[in-house]
C-alpha cells in the first residue's frame, strides 16, 4: 500500500549548486517513488512510496542525490499526519508570536540526546528562544533572521547532527497541500 511522505532536502541548491525541481522531480523517480511534486525551489518534495522502511528510503534518496549530484545532500522525512502535528504545535506563548520576526521549524535526523539538548538550549538569548519536542527544532527570532546570532551551522554544531530549516508558513502550505490530496 503506498504512502505520502515529504522530504525535507538540506542543501540541494547552495555553495554554487543549482537543482531545478524538475530535474529533481526525476532524480525522485528514478528511485521509483511517485506522485512526485516538488513545493517552492527550496528542496521540499512530496511523494508517494509503498517502502515501509523509512530509514532505508532515506538512505536511497541520499545515495541517489549524491551519485547524480555529486555532493551530501541530507534529506528529513516525514509522513502527512507527523507534519501536521509539526505545524500545529504551540511551542511558544502568543505573546512571544506576535513579537516575533521569524518562526522556523528544524529538521532533525533523530531525536536528540539530553546533552545535545542541553548545548543547543543554551544558545538561546533575549533575541532568540528554541524549542525541542520530538525530531523537531522551533525557533522564534524576534528580530529578522540574518540579524541574529544564531544559524542552522550553530544548530547542526551543538546538536551534532545535520538539520534543515523550514519557514511556518512553508511547513502550514504543505500541511494544507497534503490534506487536501486523497491518500
Amino acid at each position: 500500500m503506498a504512502m505520502q511522505l515529504v522530504a525535507f532536502l538540506r542543501a540541494i541548491n547552495v555553495g554554487g549548486h543549482t537543482v531545478k525541481m524538475e530535474n529533481l522531480r526525476i532524480l525522485f523517480e528514478s528511485f521509483g517513488l511517485k506522485r512526485i511534486q516538488t513545493f517552492i525551489a527550496s528542496g521540499n518534495v512530496l511523494f508517494s512510496t509503498s517502502d515501509p522502511d523509512l530509514p532505508a528510503l532515506t538512505a536511497r534518496i541520499e545515495t541517489g542525490l549524491e551519485s547524480a549530484l555529486g555532493y551530501r545532500v541530507s534529506a528529513f522525512l516525514r509522513t502527512p499526519a507527523e507534519l501536521t502535528s509539526i505545524a500545529h504545535h504551540q511551542a511558544f506563548d502568543q505573546s512571544a508570536m506576535q513579537v516575533a520576526e521569524a518562526y522556523n521549524i528544524g529538521f532533525l535526523e533523530d531525536e536528540p540526546a539530553e546533552t545535545a539538548r542541553e548545548k543547543l538550549l543554551a544558545l538561546q538569548t533575549d533575541i532568540d528562544r528554541l524549542h525541542l519536542h520530538g525530531r523537531e527544532l522551533y525557533w522564534l527570532c524576534r528580530v529578522r533572521q540574518s540579524q541574529s546570532s544564531l544559524s542552522n551551522a550553530a544548530f547542526e554544531k551543538a546538536l551534532g547532527m545535520h538539520s534543515t530549516l523550514r519557514g511556518i508558513s512553508t511547513i502550514q502550505k504543505i500541511d494544507t497541500l497534503l490534506s487536501s490530496q486523497p491518500g
